[in-house]
């Protein structure tokens, strides 16, 4: 992943001026080489490389086996909670993931509580933890016990992050360490229970800097819990709602909602939306992160709904007035799945064998085309899912010609893909590991798995790391012919993804964050 969060963020028209002018060639140069695939590793800190979403680092020399029980290559272990659907980030000597308070780290906050996690890179330590309660009303609003499920996205001294509540919230990086700084004050009472009194703040609570409440401000709820990795582009913050089922699964609560929206990043003041259409043929819920890419020259955000169909849209140029909030322009959409049912799709929730498709990945960009697992729901409707290819360069709704291949993988599937040297990685419920041909389609190896996988592969230093929800965790090579490195059990099942940054892979457990370095003991 790159250490840059904001890659894409020059306008067209400014880039083609900077382009004309001669003295600034090399500061296009160096702005150039922000999100190119040459770009360095460094740090982790947004999920996905860049907003390509492409699950691959290039960090060297990262370890090909570890022992826990040995000790061997493993750099330490830090303790979470007892359920983890968190990926962790890394960025300026801390890494960052979300749990639940099974384990509570302050004994003053007792119960069940979404937490997010900052812990000091060097040996896991903690630094301080953003807490919050959970919305009570309704279990599928916010499931018992899963904690805070999103990956932050860090730039300099700030982390943005969508709690287990819906907020999307700016966080300082430092915590309350530095002071309590505003415009938000009331940390204390955010993360108390309302029935309770707020405990005085101490060092190692997190410092909110502003919080936009979704459920407060749009009367959306997330369904099950909410998931989205943030995009940053300049001034402007892409976030899913998280829009999705009431808890009956009959209905949608909110199918007017958009599913995507951007807020002004400085002050959480909501700028645009999306108005394509998406929330009524929502099948479960809306869980994908939206991404960016330069598209035939043009910049465009792609995401990924929860009604099995990829949009692209214009990126924000300037903030509109105060007051306003400006439609985001669509630029394409491809129908992963056109055949399947469009009316009345919540008549197929029990349906093993037919139903209206969804997507629980995040689509990837990658040399002009997007790659993107859907099919099935894992809980509802059918058991079917794919890998499908399709150019992104065209215009309109481009689902009639811009397919390039499709892949069956076995049953349901979660896993966003990773895409190296014309190859692509990508995992299923049906407890197997894919590679096949990123030009083609065409398989070159399975490996059968334990346990299935919720998680995403990571492809760095020629290896592909993956783990399962029976615990195993697999370090394969990237290659075309199929190689075992490593197979070892861990303490708990996976469901996030690992991640490398400044040579150390990162693996989330349900109950550890394991740091793995080579030559550690």
């Amino acid at each position: 992943m790159r250490n840059n969060t904001d890659p894409l963020h020059p306008s067209d028209e400014l880039d083609t001026f900077r382009m004309s002018m001669c003295p600034f060639i090399l500061g296009v140069t160096l702005c150039l080489l922000t999100w190119t695939d040459s770009a360095p590793a460094a740090d982790c800190p947004v999920w996905g490389q860049a907003y390509s979403r492409n699950m691959i680092s290039n960090e060297t020399g990262l370890a090909d086996r570890f022992d826990p029980a040995t000790g061997q290559n493993v750099k330490w272990i830090a303790p979470l909670g007892t359920q983890t659907y968190a990926t962790p980030i890394v960025a300026a000597g801390k890494v960052f993931i979300g749990t639940n308070n099974e384990r509570p780290r302050d004994p003053d906050h007792q119960g069940d509580r979404g937490v997010l996690l900052c812990l000091n890179e060097s040996d896991g330590s903690l630094c301080w933890q953003l807490i919050a309660t959970k919305l009570s009303d309704e279990i599928y609003k916010d499931w018992p016990k899963a904690g805070m499920c999103s990956p932050p996205t860090v730039e300099g001294d700030r982390v943005y992050m969508v709690t287990n509540r819906g907020e999307i919230m700016c966080l300082d990086i430092e915590g309350q360490a530095n002071g309590n700084e505003g415009p938000f004050l009331d940390e204390a009472r955010h993360m108390t229970p309302p029935d309770k009194t707020p405990v005085k703040l101490k060092k190692t609570d997190a410092d909110i800097l502003w919080s936009y409440d979704i459920p407060k401000e749009m009367g959306l709820f997330p369904h099950d819990s909410a998931h989205c990795s943030i995009m940053i582009d300049g001034p402007f913050l892409y976030v899913n709602t998280n829009s999705g089922l009431k808890g009956t699964h009959a209905e949608l609560r909110m199918p007017e909602a958009p599913c995507l929206i951007v807020l002004e990043k400085s002050t959480g003041r909501l700028l645009a939306q999306e108005r394509s259409g998406i929330g009524p043929g929502v099948f479960h819920s809306t869980w994908s992160s939206p991404g960016m890419a330069r598209i035939n020259g043009k910049r465009r955000v792609f995401f990924a709904g929860g009604n099995g169909v990829v949009y692209a849209f214009e990126p924000m140029r300037e903030v509109p007035p105060t007051g306003t909030v400006a439609t985001l322009k669509e630029v394409w959409r491809f129908d992963c799945d056109p055949t399947a049912p469009k009316e009345n799709i919540h008549e197929y929730i029990r349906n093993r064998g037919v139903s209206p498709s969804n997507i629980k990945s995040t689509a990837v960009f990658y040399k002009n085309r997007i790659y993107v697992t859907y099919g099935g729901d894992i809980w509802w409707g059918k058991e079917q899912a794919w890998l499908k290819c399709f150019d992104a360069t065209g215009t309109g709704d481009i689902t009639s010609k811009a397919e390039r291949w499709c892949y069956p993988v076995e049953r349901h599937c979660c896993s966003t893909p990773s895409i190296w040297n014309g190859l692509v990685f990508v995992a299923d419920c049906g407890r197997n590991i894919h590679c096949v041909d990123a030009e083609t389609g065409e398989p070159y190896w399975t490996q059968q798995c334990a346990g299935d996988v919720w998680a995403s592969t990571l492809v760095a230093d020629g290896k592909v790391y993956l783990g399962t929800r029976r615990r195993d965790f697999w370090i394969m090579a990237a290659e075309k012919d199929k190689k075992v490195l490593c197979s070892v059990k861990l303490d708990g099942g996976i469901v996030g993804s690992a991640i490398a940054a400044n040579g150390v892979v990162y693996i989330p457990t349900m109950k550890s964050l394991y740091a793995i370095q080579k030559t550690a003991q």
